[in-house]
């Protein structure tokens, strides 16, 4: 199966702020709508630092779940931090087999059900799109990140990065239905509870 999908969308994210959540860290918050002001549900907004490190996770023990429940990927959406194990339980009950050939993470999970022995390791970052060989309808998107702030915004639009340290951060937004996935629209702002006036970003993209 080949994984392909005509892709559009007109956004606005609007209203991006930072306030302090607690002493040394930050929250970030983003309200995302389309053009014609509705809100736009799994976008994922993430902050890169712009002078700090950032460590990596450790863990071989799945940090993530992906279901797949009456022949749907749930949740359709995911974002994760480079190094994280996702784990890919089959809660129906007839088999699936999950595979991406996306450039971020080639791999294939063989006709199975229940929980595979091993979760997967994603170890670049990048979008990968995912598909089940015997159930064409079946698609998910997970993006890879190198951090660990990122949020999905919610049925209203609404993201919340919670405890982010003090500093220097370049914001960005992706969207599954984004013309071009490499295209995301950001801009450095400062988490620290005297930050300035809320960001904002415009952007155009085609309809569905």
């Amino acid at each position: 199966m080949r994984i392909m999908r005509s892709v559009g969308l007109t956004c606005l994210v609007s209203a991006l702020c930072l306030h302090a959540a607690s002493a040394g860290a930050e929250q970030l918050r983003a309200s995302v709508v389309d053009q014609t002001g509705a809100p736009v549900v799994d976008a994922v907004v993430y902050a890169m630092p712009i002078d700090m490190k950032v460590k990596a996770p450790v863990s071989k023990r799945p940090k993530a779940i992906i279901d797949q429940i009456k022949r749907r990927f749930v949740p359709l959406v995911s974002v994760v931090q480079t190094g994280t194990a996702v784990a890919f339980p089959n809660r129906d009950n007839i088999e699936h087999d999950v595979y991406s050939f996306s450039p971020a993470k080639r791999f294939e999970l063989h006709l199975y059900h229940g929980v595979p022995a091993k979760p997967v390791m994603f170890d670049k970052p990048g979008l990968v799109v995912m598909g089940c060989n015997i159930h064409d309808q079946m698609i998910a998107y997970l993006l890879v990140v190198d951090t660990p702030w990122f949020a999905k915004t919610d049925a209203r639009g609404q993201a919340a990065i919670d405890n982010v340290p003090g500093g220097a951060y370049r914001l960005a937004v992706w969207h599954y239905r984004m013309a071009a996935a490499e295209q995301r629209p950001s801009r450095d702002v400062s988490a620290s509870a005297s930050a300035g006036e809320p960001a904002a970003f415009t952007l155009q993209l085609e309809s569905e």
